[in-house]
């Protein structure tokens, strides 16, 4: 194994340690992952050993955490929130130090999810939020050669319906409104995989010859045979519009 590793500490002005940890390269100097702040002053950064395995360099950070004590437990002096042994890079722990560490988690909660103010001081930041250059080319060239998974027929049914305001479900998630059923139940559509079960309803056509034409159908179904747009003849349904083609309902 490498001998990279060491244990740091940082210091108060009074020279007592709050911080103790196990790392190599920077870690010493970086701040994420740390539940206190890094010294302004980087003199009261200190190495204890170095040129360790991270085994020695676990073992040595459990040992020095247990000396000076942790404040959120009483013991001591320190900001460390666990006992120390924790981290990765392909070191493996004893079946004691497992037992140990996993004693300290338990009954440890996940983070707090984030509360609808702070989401949406979060859409009000990213509302809006211009992308430089760079950064339009890079996300570009990260979507290239990925494919999007194809909507379901039932999926592009309720998009369809709620482009029309023909939705009938209790929320449109498209504009956020719910959609109260109306009178025209009848004509409510719903459906599921067209190559499954679907759901028809009754309809009485009126063609531009004056021929009624009543069937029990989908709006869908129907314009593919008299080669007619839904979208259009669901406005025709709805009373958006009074004819399509010369069709009325």
């Amino acid at each position: 194994m490498e001998n990279i590793y060491y244990t740091y500490a940082y210091l108060r002005e009074n020279k007592t340690p709050y911080y103790v940890g196990k790392g190599k390269k920077n870690r010493a100097y970086e701040g994420s992952g740390k539940p206190c702040n890094i010294p302004k002053d980087k003199s009261r950064i200190i190495f204890l050993k170095q040129n360790l395995t991270e085994q020695e360099a676990f073992e040595h950070e459990i040992y020095m955490i247990d000396v000076f004590g942790r404040k959120d437990l009483g013991s001591g002096i320190l900001h460390n929130k666990s006992n120390g042994g924790e981290g990765s890079g392909g070191w493996i722990a004893t079946p004691e130090l497992r037992k140990k560490m996993s004693e300290l988690r338990k009954g440890k909660k996940h983070s707090k999810p984030r509360s609808e103010e702070t989401r949406q001081k979060l859409r009000e930041i990213n509302l809006g939020k211009k992308y430089s250059e760079e950064s339009k080319l890079k996300m570009s060239l990260i979507r290239k050669g990925k494919k999007r998974k194809p909507h379901s027929s039932e999926t592009k049914e309720k998009m369809s319906l709620m482009r029309t305001g023909l939705y009938s479900g209790e929320k449109n998630p498209m504009y956020g409104k719910s959609h109260k059923e109306s009178s025209l139940n009848l004509i409510s559509i719903k459906a599921k995989s067209r190559a499954n079960e679907k759901y028809s309803n009754y309809y009485e056509f009126i063609s531009p010859t004056g021929e009624k034409i009543s069937e029990f159908t989908t709006i869908i179904d129907f314009c593919k045979k008299y080669n007619l747009r839904p979208d259009c003849m669901r406005r025709v349904v709805l009373g958006k519009r009074k004819s399509h083609k010369g069709w009325t309902v």
